[in-house]
């Protein structure tokens, strides 16, 4: 037998080492609380709870690096009794020290003036870009197969590195929906020993721009428009379109954006991409040239886009609560970390792309992603703004090993990044919060400044000096400094330019298009007339179409149907591409953890049937929800079955599949006064409550998986859809009809139902 890949096996042992880890999760995750709340208010002293199974904070480290060895609850607020923020008790907070019960407020009322000013500062300034986000505590664990490389000792086979990882979306402020159509951020914070590495990445491997400088451009035009305000996070509209049509290097990122990529179905299920080509060096100080990729282990997926629509009314919370909901319940998701490799040459170009360009990729066909470690998201923070809107990242935390390239978009994130978190969190000592401390020891001979909690000793905070020993001391390579890689800088003098290879606009956006199976590009045709119909000015759409032109002659052609217009001739040749199979996102089976499986029953229909699936869902690594016309309990008391949504409050949207354990007569809410929903369909002459045929009409429209049996056929057939129809199954039990539904969602849609046109 031929012996196993050396790096497979420690990926294996990886995954084995995590599985072990897992601890069984809540069967039902959401609870707003560790312990159920009581009906009257609880009057005996008693110390506050502890967060809930999945939730804890930040690693106890001081904010100089030292680990404390405490708890990680020394991190929150403690005690029994209600104190001021200097710590006296108090005996009321309700009622202002008043001159008498109807007398004026008096200005020696201390607790108030306290409670009132720290209220009207509680808000800091939200991020320009990716204000929106959700994050998670986990660990990662290097394979070793970097060790050639890289001498950044994170990536050693076995070493586990703390993690905080941050989801966000780009254009929308901190109130805005998460499925919204956009770029989103995939932020990565390695508390290493060597000091702190940040990846801060996106969902999309190419950017809308090359040179830093035009930053606040491109986000100046996809923001709301100054006048009004609006719209809110999405590209809708003409100051986007107007700017991305007239710098046409925006083209390949606009692309991937109005593909499915712009509308993740999960945090869980996106891919992440470091965007830039970094510079390893290893313990030789040979260099290597990568791009950095994060691969799910769920898979990529999508949402559809009237699903994104819908879900942005009905829970703007989705994603947030998705990757809450998963880790709480045990389904921790993970993420391969992995590396394109290109030999470091002068020119710093590989296959005749420029590795220096943010807006090409190199084709994994060229280039395959070899994987270098495996990250666990495995526990929820326990307060949102002190962890999630405080953290902090850098593309300038660097550890030795890992450099920067002379990629002028990276080169201006280099400053921008510092820049903004001065502003955002009061001053230079933001990475003395909690969340950004670095688990490596700090001597840094920085002092004071806004916020410094830090307590320095010594007197002589400069170097060299002999009153404090001679302390700091300079390290040297083989005391593990970071020591820049010596890179010849070209002496082409001063110059506002790009490199000529900087010009291809429309071959990798080419590129894309042709990769797309046809399902795909018949949503990309969707996305592109729905945003450009939201423009008003006609110039704008019409230049639109002159870029797609350029991309591919169908593309453009569809659109301008849509749209209404002519269809333009292209100005330049189509590039003759290879498509690379590896950009599609259909075609392949995926794990199903952490999947929504709603459970449609009215108590009176196989309510056995219902308790067993809902036990199979549930060892299968998936979340059951049973759905019923009424809140409570199901069946006897001594075996009851816990209904969590009701017509009223749940839509297709929240599931991936649906099983049918009956056919639920319209209830007594079933009308449009009471719920809008139900005036929908056909429920009076079917007998079926019309909120239920609803919910399976928009499942099958969304390509969901659907399953029935015994009464349950009845509503398939109400609602239209009978037996045979892709994804649509009647099983003899309801374990059978789970098993077909299971093997749909590993395909995570039914995409039989959408038949392109392209």
């Amino acid at each position: 037998m031929s012996e196993k890949n050396p790096v497979a096996a420690a990926a294996e042992k990886v995954v084995e080492k995590v599985q072990e880890a897992v601890r069984p999760g809540n069967e039902i995750p959401g609870a707003p609380g560790p312990e159920p709340a009581v009906i009257e208010e609880p009057t005996k002293a008693r110390e506050p709870l502890p967060p809930k199974n999945d939730q804890h904070g930040p690693d106890t480290y001081s904010p100089t690096g030292q680990p404390t060895g405490a708890p990680r609850s020394r991190m929150a607020q403690d005690g029994a009794y209600l104190t001021t923020a200097q710590g006296a008790r108090l005996y009321d907070t309700d009622h202002s020290l008043k001159a008498g019960p109807r007398g004026p407020v008096l200005l020696q009322d201390h607790h108030l003036r306290e409670k009132i000013t720290h209220f009207d500062h509680e808000r800091i300034p939200e991020r320009v870009v990716h204000a929106r986000g959700a994050a998670a505590h986990g660990v990662f664990r290097g394979y070793g197969a970097a060790a050639g490389i890289t001498k950044a000792a994170f990536l050693a086979e076995g070493v586990e590195t703390p993690v905080f990882v941050r989801f966000s979306t780009v254009l929308g402020s901190r109130g805005s929906a998460d499925t919204v159509r956009d770029t989103r951020g995939f932020a990565t914070k390695f508390y290493t020993e060597e000091g702190v590495f940040d990846l801060v990445g996106n969902n999309i491997p190419v950017f809308f721009i090359q040179d830093a400088i035009k930053f606040p451009d491109v986000i100046h035009a996809g923001k709301p428009h100054p006048d009004r305000e609006i719209p809110q996070a999405q590209s809708a509209h003409d100051t986007f379109w107007d700017f991305v049509t007239l710098h046409t290097e925006a083209t390949h990122h606009t692309l991937w954006n109005m593909s499915d990529r712009g509308i993740p179905r999960s945090y869980r299920m996106m891919e992440g991409f470091g965007v830039h080509t970094f510079r390893l060096v290893n313990s030789k100080g040979e260099t290597t040239l990568v791009k950095f990729h994060w691969k799910p282990k769920l898979g990529v997926h999508s949402l559809v886009w009237e699903e994104a629509q819908i879900t942005a009314g009905v829970d703007p919370d989705f994603h947030r609560r998705d990757l809450a909901d998963a880790i709480e319940s045990g389904a921790f998701p993970q993420w391969e970390l992995g590396v394109q490799t290109f030999p470091d040459t002068e020119d710093q170009m590989f296959a005749g792309i420029d590795l220096l360009d943010p807006t090409k990729i190199v084709p994994e066909e060229l280039a395959p992603v070899r994987p270098i470690g495996l990250m666990t998201l495995n526990a929820n923070p326990s307060n949102f703004f002190a962890e999630t809107e405080q953290v902090a990242f850098h593309l300038g935390h660097l550890v030795p090993g890992i450099d920067v390239t002379d990629d002028p978009l990276l080169q201006g994130r280099l400053f921008s990044y510092l820049d903004t978190q001065i502003s955002r969190l009061g001053g230079p000592n933001f990475g003395q919060l909690p969340i950004n401390r670095t688990h490596a020891p700090v001597n840094d001979m920085l002092r004071d400044g806004m916020h410094q909690t830090a307590v320095h000793r010594g007197v002589a905070p400069y170097r060299p000096n002999s009153l404090d020993g001679g302390c700091p001391f300079l390290a040297g390579a083989d005391t593990g400094a970071y020591i820049e890689v010596p890179a010849q800088i070209p002496a082409t003098g001063k110059i506002r330019d790009a490199a000529a290879s900087f010009d291809d606009h429309f071959t990798q956006p080419r590129l894309f298009w042709l990769s797309m199976s046809p399902t795909e590009r018949e949503h990309i045709v969707a996305a592109y007339t729905f945003e450009l119909g939201k423009c008003w000015d006609q110039a704008v759409k019409e230049r639109a179409l002159k870029v797609l032109a350029n991309i591919d002659t169908e593309l453009c052609r569809q659109v301008a149907t849509g749209l209404g217009l002519p269809v333009p001739e292209a100005s330049l040749p189509s590039a003759v591409v290879e498509p690379s199979p590896a950009l599609s996102q259909l075609g392949e089976d995926w794990p199903v953890d952490g999947r929504i499986v709603g459970i449609v029953t009215d108590g009176t229909a196989d309510l056995d049937g219902v308790r067993q699936v809902r036990r199979a869902v549930l060892d299968a690594g998936m979340v059951p929800l049973v759905i019923a016309p009424a809140g409570g309990t199901l069946g006897p008391d001594s075996d009851p079955v816990t209904v969590q949504r009701t017509f009223t409050t749940a839509r297709s949207v929240e599931f991936d599949a649906l099983l049918l354990a009956g056919a639920p007569a319209p209830a007594a809410d079933s009308y449009g006064a009471r719920d809008a929903k139900a005036a929908h369909g056909a429920g009076a002459t079917t007998g079926v409550d019309p909120r239920l045929l609803l919910m399976v009409t928009e499942a099958y429209r969304h390509g969901k998986a659907i399953g029935a049996w015994r009464d349950g056929a009845g509503v398939l057939e109400a609602a239209g859809l009978p037996a045979g129809s892709p994804g649509v199954v009647i099983g003899q039990s309801s374990s059978a009809a789970l098993d077909e539904v299971t093997a749909l969602l590993a395909g995570h849609r039914v995409w039989d139902r959408f038949t392109p046109a392209l």
